[in-house]
């Protein structure tokens, strides 16, 4: 490992049942010679939690550690994440064997950091619905409302006589005849993500306690919105991630012919998303904790990287800021369910293709001084309680807060422009652009932020459209976004996959997909584009723009081109491949396209790594 140039290594987040074959029995032999080779080779190692896999004996013992899914059939044993968050007993067996574990190893000098658990909520194991969460749910709802009445009267139960006397009488919102109240569907959510913050919590506070000056941190997974993530970060010191670019490509919504465009090399967007997602949740420079090395075995398809590929991935994620990248996984294993996952060296441990690119990487980052990343100019605003919203209330098929979240920000990178995406809490000032895909839910003073923050702001579709409690505001939308945008959204309306409708903007035409509302504006609101009927597409006040539809990416790069140059950044109009990116007086170029191309460099530029001309699948940095 020292020789390819790995200085940090990951163990122990699935060992559970290794640490303490039966109850009560720690067996620590084999771990601390583990950590002693590690150590003498002078690695550093990130311990984990074990608490992703409670082993057999323990679900014997304790049948209740278990979640129970929307059928009503509790999760087995015999994989992994078998464990409902709300159980007390598991809480409870958590917190001893995070403790035995801390206490053993939290001071070992070759230990620098843990991780807690492992990929939180994976294979949709965030909500659960034992008789532990529907008690846990109700001791929610009491704090949150205070009383039945006032549950009733925010939720509007009202509506097909669904009122409650008392909070013993609410169960969790499944097996109804038709759909559950969209009130109590997103309470549940909130409930769910909420019982992940405490669980992570609770880990953090021992992992504190017994491992002092240690990083604490937690690998989140890509595209995954079943808990609010920066409430999960809040508590660490760092969130790092899991990039596999080729199993989100084949997993995720993008037509089979942009999935043929990417096959062997990822959407030029799909990390850079992460990266910026999670760089903005983290205090110290965000980590991704698995980076994909070759084919994986997970998704429906498992095409190999491009050659070039993971050196590609590994200096993208350092362009954005990271601190460390760690491969999943040093040798491939030729057991279990992940035996055709490959790894940086093959079964019979010999080195494969995404272990000497791994290795180029280590040698290459000798020659650059990278420094911390600086705050972007631009900001996107991403929030998990948007997500189950407008998946509980889509009103049309289709309609994807992720998807139209992630199409804002992949017409942002496509005009070379940096992006921070942050909380709809955060604060704006020093953002010259603000950009917000959809904002169900306008915190009370995102308002006043945006005003103060004298950034131009874009802002998209069904913004404004429900309070916290899934009514329609007063006044109807965009709600509290009125003070900014003085308009009145009067009817919405969802179009089939097969259905479009004309949008003029700039003397250019265009296409509206999925979602299109129609608005009646005040005095003063300008009309910057319309709908072949006439109604307004796109609306301007001020320095605030809003788009009354789901747009194709023509016409959202055309609206964010604009926007930018009215806030006086550089926009560059990226070649389809090409991506950008700075960090401090360094400036990053990544060809993902089929053929070779010219970086966006100046004349004389210096360059540290690569030249002006890019191969496929090729890297060059320079010097500002």
């Amino acid at each position: 490992m020292v020789e390819s140039g790995i200085s940090l290594v990951r163990i122990g987040d699935f060992a559970w049942s290794r640490i303490e074959p039966d109850p009560g029995h720690l067996a620590w032999n084999w771990l601390d010679r583990a950590i002693g080779t590690l150590a003498e080779a002078g690695l550093q190692i990130v311990m984990c939690t074990p608490t992703a896999t409670p082993p057999k004996w323990l679900v014997d013992q304790s049948p209740d550690i278990l979640a129970v899914g929307a059928d009503g059939q509790p999760r087995r044993f015999g994989s992994r994440r078998h464990y409902d968050f709300s159980s007390p007993r598991y809480f409870a067996a958590a917190q001893r064997i995070v403790t035995e574990v801390a206490g053993r190893y939290g001071r070992h000098p070759a230990v620098s950091a843990w991780q807690t658990d492992n990929e939180y909520g994976c294979h949709d194991t965030v909500v659960s619905y034992s008789a532990a969460a529907a008690s846990r749910f109700r001791l929610w709802l009491r704090e949150r409302y205070g009383t039945a009445a006032a549950l009733n009267q925010a939720w509007g139960t009202v509506f097909w006589g669904g009122e409650y006397r008392d909070f013993d009488e609410i169960d969790p919102p499944i097996g109804t005849v038709t759909e559950a109240h969209p009130a109590h569907r997103l309470d549940y959510r909130r409930f769910a993500s909420d019982e992940v913050v405490r669980f992570n919590r609770m880990q953090v506070e021992i992992l504190r306690q017994h491992c002092p000056g240690r990083l604490l941190l937690h690998n989140f997974m890509q595209f995954f919105t079943g808990f609010d993530h920066y409430e999960v970060a809040a508590a660490l010191d760092v969130a790092a991630w899991d990039s596999y670019p080729l199993g989100a490509l084949e997993r995720f919504w993008l037509d089979p012919a942009v999935k043929q465009r990417w096959l062997r090399t990822g959407h030029p967007d799909f990390p850079a998303f992460h990266h910026d997602l999670y760089r903005g949740m983290s205090k110290q420079p965000f980590w991704v904790m698995e980076q994909q090395p070759g084919p994986v075995n997970w998704a429906p398809w498992n095409p190999a990287p491009l050659p070039g590929m993971v050196r590609l991935w590994t200096w993208e994620a350092f362009a954005h800021g990271a601190g460390v990248v760690s491969y999943f996984r040093w040798r491939q294993c030729p057991f279990g369910q992940e035996q055709m996952h490959a790894g940086l060296r093959t079964p019979d441990d010999r080195l494969d293709v995404g272990g000497e690119e791994a290795s180029r990487v280590a040698a290459e980052l000798k020659g650059v001084p990278v420094a911390p990343a600086a705050r972007a100019d631009v900001a996107l605003l991403f929030d998990y309680d948007a997500q189950w919203l407008l998946e509980i209330h889509p009103h049309g098929a289709d309609f994807s807060y992720l998807r139209l979240a992630f199409e804002y920000y992949s017409a942002l990178r496509a005009l070379g422009l940096d992006v921070d995406v942050l909380p709809a809490s955060a604060p704006l000032d020093g953002y010259r652009m603000v950009v917000i895909p959809s904002l169900p839910v306008v915190p009370p003073d995102l308002p006043d932020r945006l005003e103060r923050s004298r950034a131009c702001a874009v802002v998209g579709p069904r913004s404004g459209s429900k309070t916290e409690t899934v009514q329609i505001p007063d006044g109807l939308p965009p709600g509290r976004l009125r003070a900014l945008l003085p308009l009145r959204v009067w009817r919405v309306e969802s179009l089939r996959p097969d259905v479009t409708e004309a949008v003029s903007f700039a003397g250019n035409a265009y296409r509206a997909r999925q979602w299109r509302e129609l608005v009646r504006a005040e005095a003063g609101v300008e009309v910057e584009g319309t709908y072949g009927t006439g109604e307004p597409a796109i609306v301007k006040s001020g320095r605030v723009r809003y788009l009354t539809g789901v747009f194709d990416a023509a016409l959202h790069a055309a609206v964010l081109s604009r926007a930018a140059e009215e806030a006086g950044l550089a926009v560059l109009r990226l070649p389809d491949g090409l991506r950008v990116r700075r960090r401090g007086a360094l400036r990053f170029a990544f060809n993902y396209g089929p053929d070779p191309i010219d970086a966006p460099s100046p004349p004389g530029a210096a360059f540290l790594v690569g030249a002006k001309r890019l191969g496929v699948a090729d890297v060059a940095i320079w010097k500002e």
